[in-house]
């Protein structure tokens, strides 16, 4: 029998902790039965795949979570806080994510998105 991991379970956590990749491989372990390896591969081919595509311009979406997407910055002047030199800072590709309304209220209402802890 394995060893389990005895971290304190992330869900309703409300002490700031952050969900990891790792964590969420032992959650493909715990309950879907993939072995570590495979798990650890899924997730990090999930979030591959989502940066692929980020990279390539193209929007990513996930029903009942929300969205990725890719906007343009303009450039615009910016201030050293420390020294309070003016510093140009240069247009670039930034990441925003906007919530599924799906999403949205469970954060309000309180109640588990996606049909609960298990999906």
């Amino acid at each position: 029998m394995a060893t389990r991991n005895t971290r304190p379970d992330p869900e309703g956590a409300a002490d700031g902790t952050t969900l990891t990749k790792a964590e969420l491989a032992e959650r493909l372990f715990d309950r879907i039965g993939f072995n570590k390896r495979e798990s650890k591969d899924i997730v990090d081919a999930f979030f591959a795949l989502i940066a692929e595509r980020l990279i390539a311009g193209e929007d990513v979406r996930i029903a009942g979570f929300g969205q990725f997407q890719v906007r343009m910055k303009a450039p615009r002047p910016g201030r050293n806080p420390r020294t309070g030199e003016l510093v140009p800072i240069e247009a670039r590709r930034v990441v925003t994510f906007h919530a599924s309304p799906k999403l949205k209220e469970a954060l309000q209402g309180g109640e588990p998105a996606a049909g609960g802890p298990d999906r």
